[in-house]
Protein backbone atom coordinates (compact mmCIF):
# COMPACT_ATOMS: atom_id res chain seq x y z
CA UNK A 1 0.00 0.00 0.00
CA UNK A 2 0.97 3.66 0.07
CA UNK A 3 0.15 5.30 3.40
CA UNK A 4 2.46 8.33 3.63
CA UNK A 5 4.31 10.53 1.17
CA UNK A 6 6.08 13.87 0.78
CA UNK A 7 5.93 16.99 -1.36
CA UNK A 8 8.75 19.27 -0.30
CA UNK A 9 9.76 21.12 -3.48
CA UNK A 10 8.85 24.78 -3.96
CA UNK A 11 6.18 25.78 -6.51
CA UNK A 12 8.70 27.01 -9.09
CA UNK A 13 10.57 23.70 -9.10
CA UNK A 14 7.31 21.85 -9.43
CA UNK A 15 6.29 24.07 -12.32
CA UNK A 16 9.56 23.27 -14.10
CA UNK A 17 9.01 19.53 -13.68
CA UNK A 18 5.36 19.66 -14.80
CA UNK A 19 5.51 22.40 -17.41
CA UNK A 20 2.21 21.46 -19.07
CA UNK A 21 0.24 22.17 -15.90
CA UNK A 22 -0.42 25.11 -13.60
CA UNK A 23 0.00 25.00 -9.82
CA UNK A 24 -1.00 27.12 -6.83
CA UNK A 25 1.40 30.01 -6.32
CA UNK A 26 2.17 29.00 -2.76
CA UNK A 27 2.01 25.91 -0.61
CA UNK A 28 3.99 24.65 2.35
CA UNK A 29 6.48 21.77 2.10
CA UNK A 30 5.04 18.54 3.48
CA UNK A 31 7.25 15.80 4.90
CA UNK A 32 4.56 13.44 6.18
CA UNK A 33 1.33 13.60 4.18
CA UNK A 34 -1.19 11.19 5.71
CA UNK A 35 -4.65 9.90 4.73
CA UNK A 36 -7.57 12.37 5.11
CA UNK A 37 -5.16 15.30 4.61
CA UNK A 38 -5.03 17.60 1.55
CA UNK A 39 -2.88 16.40 -1.37
CA UNK A 40 -1.99 18.21 -4.57
CA UNK A 41 -3.62 16.55 -7.57
CA UNK A 42 -4.36 17.23 -11.22
CA UNK A 43 -7.79 15.88 -12.28
CA UNK A 44 -8.74 14.93 -15.85
CA UNK A 45 -11.16 17.84 -16.23
CA UNK A 46 -9.35 19.27 -19.28
CA UNK A 47 -8.08 22.28 -17.28
CA UNK A 48 -4.54 20.92 -16.62
CA UNK A 49 -4.62 22.66 -13.25
CA UNK A 50 -3.50 21.28 -9.90
CA UNK A 51 -5.65 21.72 -6.81
CA UNK A 52 -5.95 20.25 -3.34
CA UNK A 53 -8.02 17.12 -2.80
CA UNK A 54 -8.53 15.15 0.41
CA UNK A 55 -6.72 11.81 0.43
CA UNK A 56 -9.24 8.99 0.80
CA UNK A 57 -11.86 8.49 -1.89
CA UNK A 58 -15.51 9.23 -1.18
CA UNK A 59 -17.46 7.97 -4.20
CA UNK A 60 -20.21 10.33 -5.30
CA UNK A 61 -22.83 7.69 -4.42
CA UNK A 62 -21.55 7.10 -0.86
CA UNK A 63 -23.97 7.75 2.00
CA UNK A 64 -21.25 7.89 4.69
CA UNK A 65 -18.11 9.95 4.06
CA UNK A 66 -16.15 7.83 6.56
CA UNK A 67 -15.70 5.33 3.71
CA UNK A 68 -12.72 7.51 2.75
CA UNK A 69 -10.65 5.89 5.52
CA UNK A 70 -10.93 2.55 3.72
CA UNK A 71 -10.25 3.90 0.23
CA UNK A 72 -6.84 5.57 0.44
CA UNK A 73 -5.49 3.01 -2.06
CA UNK A 74 -7.00 1.15 -5.01
CA UNK A 75 -5.54 -2.18 -6.14
CA UNK A 76 -4.63 -1.92 -9.80
CA UNK A 77 -5.45 -5.57 -10.44
CA UNK A 78 -9.14 -5.09 -9.58
CA UNK A 79 -9.62 -1.39 -10.30
CA UNK A 80 -11.92 -2.00 -13.26
CA UNK A 81 -14.16 -4.35 -11.25
CA UNK A 82 -14.61 -2.89 -7.75
CA UNK A 83 -17.74 -0.70 -7.42
CA UNK A 84 -15.79 1.96 -5.51
CA UNK A 85 -13.25 2.41 -8.31
CA UNK A 86 -14.54 1.22 -11.69
CA UNK A 87 -16.47 4.43 -12.39
CA UNK A 88 -13.47 6.58 -11.52
CA UNK A 89 -11.18 4.44 -13.65
CA UNK A 90 -13.44 5.09 -16.61
CA UNK A 91 -14.27 8.75 -16.00
CA UNK A 92 -12.22 10.41 -13.22
CA UNK A 93 -8.47 9.88 -13.18
CA UNK A 94 -5.83 12.17 -11.72
CA UNK A 95 -2.14 12.70 -11.09
CA UNK A 96 -1.21 12.94 -7.40
CA UNK A 97 2.00 14.93 -7.02
CA UNK A 98 4.85 13.78 -4.74
CA UNK A 99 8.62 13.79 -4.41
CA UNK A 100 8.94 10.76 -2.15
CA UNK A 101 7.00 8.24 -0.10
CA UNK A 102 7.47 5.95 2.89
CA UNK A 103 7.20 2.23 3.41
CA UNK A 104 7.75 0.12 6.51
CA UNK A 105 9.97 -2.96 6.44
CA UNK A 106 9.44 -5.85 8.80
CA UNK A 107 12.61 -7.34 10.34
CA UNK A 108 12.74 -10.93 11.65
CA UNK A 109 12.64 -10.90 15.43
CA UNK A 110 12.05 -7.15 15.62
CA UNK A 111 8.66 -5.94 16.79
CA UNK A 112 8.86 -2.41 15.35
CA UNK A 113 8.99 -2.05 11.57
CA UNK A 114 11.69 0.16 10.06
CA UNK A 115 10.41 3.10 7.97
CA UNK A 116 12.13 3.74 4.63
CA UNK A 117 12.02 6.83 2.48
CA UNK A 118 11.77 6.13 -1.26
CA UNK A 119 12.52 8.72 -3.92
CA UNK A 120 13.74 9.15 -7.48
CA UNK A 121 17.50 8.97 -7.89
CA UNK A 122 17.44 12.38 -9.57
CA UNK A 123 15.35 13.73 -6.64
CA UNK A 124 12.78 15.19 -9.00
CA UNK A 125 9.05 15.20 -8.20
CA UNK A 126 6.79 12.63 -9.83
CA UNK A 127 3.13 11.64 -10.11
CA UNK A 128 1.18 8.73 -8.67
CA UNK A 129 -1.71 7.41 -10.74
CA UNK A 130 -4.89 8.26 -8.90
CA UNK A 131 -8.66 8.41 -9.10
CA UNK A 132 -10.82 11.28 -7.88
CA UNK A 133 -14.46 12.07 -7.23
CA UNK A 134 -16.69 14.83 -5.85
CA UNK A 135 -19.05 14.04 -3.01
CA UNK A 136 -22.05 16.22 -2.09
CA UNK A 137 -23.18 16.18 1.51
CA UNK A 138 -26.85 16.38 2.58
CA UNK A 139 -26.33 19.98 3.75
CA UNK A 140 -25.30 21.06 0.25
CA UNK A 141 -21.55 21.10 0.75
CA UNK A 142 -19.11 19.26 -1.48
CA UNK A 143 -15.62 17.81 -1.21
CA UNK A 144 -13.21 16.47 -3.80
CA UNK A 145 -11.26 13.38 -2.78
CA UNK A 146 -8.77 10.97 -4.33
CA UNK A 147 -7.07 7.61 -3.97
CA UNK A 148 -3.65 6.26 -5.00
CA UNK A 149 -3.49 3.18 -7.22
CA UNK A 150 -1.10 0.40 -6.17
CA UNK A 151 0.46 -2.54 -7.99
CA UNK A 152 3.02 -5.32 -7.64
CA UNK A 153 6.42 -4.11 -6.35
CA UNK A 154 9.55 -3.71 -8.45
CA UNK A 155 12.88 -5.25 -7.40
CA UNK A 156 13.66 -2.43 -4.97
CA UNK A 157 10.23 -2.22 -3.37
CA UNK A 158 9.91 -6.00 -3.01
CA UNK A 159 12.64 -5.84 -0.34
CA UNK A 160 10.41 -3.53 1.69
CA UNK A 161 6.79 -4.47 0.97
CA UNK A 162 4.56 -6.55 -1.29
CA UNK A 163 2.89 -3.50 -2.89
CA UNK A 164 3.95 -0.15 -4.32
CA UNK A 165 2.14 2.92 -5.68
CA UNK A 166 1.77 3.23 -9.43
CA UNK A 167 4.15 5.97 -10.61
CA UNK A 168 3.43 7.20 -14.11
CA UNK A 169 6.00 8.03 -16.75
CA UNK A 170 5.81 11.63 -17.92
CA UNK A 171 4.99 10.51 -21.46
CA UNK A 172 1.82 8.87 -20.13
CA UNK A 173 0.37 11.88 -18.30
CA UNK A 174 -1.75 13.03 -21.23
CA UNK A 175 -3.16 9.55 -21.78
CA UNK A 176 -4.05 9.15 -18.11
CA UNK A 177 -5.64 12.59 -17.97
CA UNK A 178 -7.78 12.11 -21.07
CA UNK A 179 -11.10 13.74 -20.23
CA UNK A 180 -13.03 11.25 -22.38
CA UNK A 181 -14.42 8.01 -20.93
CA UNK A 182 -11.91 5.18 -21.32
CA UNK A 183 -12.22 1.42 -21.41
CA UNK A 184 -10.10 -0.68 -19.04
CA UNK A 185 -8.23 -2.26 -21.95
CA UNK A 186 -7.04 1.17 -23.09
CA UNK A 187 -5.51 2.05 -19.69
CA UNK A 188 -4.50 -1.11 -17.87
CA UNK A 189 -1.08 -1.13 -19.56
CA UNK A 190 -0.23 1.94 -17.46
CA UNK A 191 -0.89 0.10 -14.19
CA UNK A 192 2.58 -1.31 -13.62
CA UNK A 193 5.59 -1.00 -11.35
CA UNK A 194 8.03 1.83 -12.00
CA UNK A 195 11.61 0.86 -13.01
CA UNK A 196 13.64 0.08 -9.88
CA UNK A 197 16.87 1.43 -11.37
CA UNK A 198 15.41 4.96 -11.30
CA UNK A 199 14.56 4.79 -7.59
CA UNK A 200 16.42 4.76 -4.31
CA UNK A 201 15.51 4.04 -0.67
CA UNK A 202 17.05 4.40 2.78
CA UNK A 203 15.91 3.97 6.41
CA UNK A 204 14.62 6.96 8.34
CA UNK A 205 13.53 7.76 11.89
CA UNK A 206 10.40 6.23 13.42
CA UNK A 207 9.28 9.83 14.01
CA UNK A 208 7.44 9.42 10.71
CA UNK A 209 5.12 6.92 12.40
CA UNK A 210 3.21 9.80 14.01
CA UNK A 211 1.12 11.77 11.48
CA UNK A 212 1.53 14.88 13.60
CA UNK A 213 5.27 14.96 12.87
CA UNK A 214 5.84 16.94 9.70
CA UNK A 215 9.36 18.36 9.44
CA UNK A 216 12.53 17.96 7.41
CA UNK A 217 14.19 15.62 9.93
CA UNK A 218 11.84 12.86 8.81
CA UNK A 219 13.72 12.35 5.53
CA UNK A 220 17.21 12.36 7.07
CA UNK A 221 18.90 8.92 6.72
CA UNK A 222 19.52 6.92 9.89
CA UNK A 223 21.70 3.88 10.50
Amino acid sequence: MCGRFTLTVDPSELQDAFSDFTFPDQFSPRFNIAPTQPVLAIPNDAKNKADFFLWGLIPSWAKDPSIANKLINARGETISEKPSFRGGFKYKRCLIIADGFYEWKAQPGVKTKTPYFIHMKDRKPFAFAGLWDEWHSPDGGSVRTCTIITTEPNELMSTLHNRMPVILNQKDYADWLDAAPRTPDSLLHLIKSFPADKMSAYPVSTMVNAPGNDRAELVVPVQ
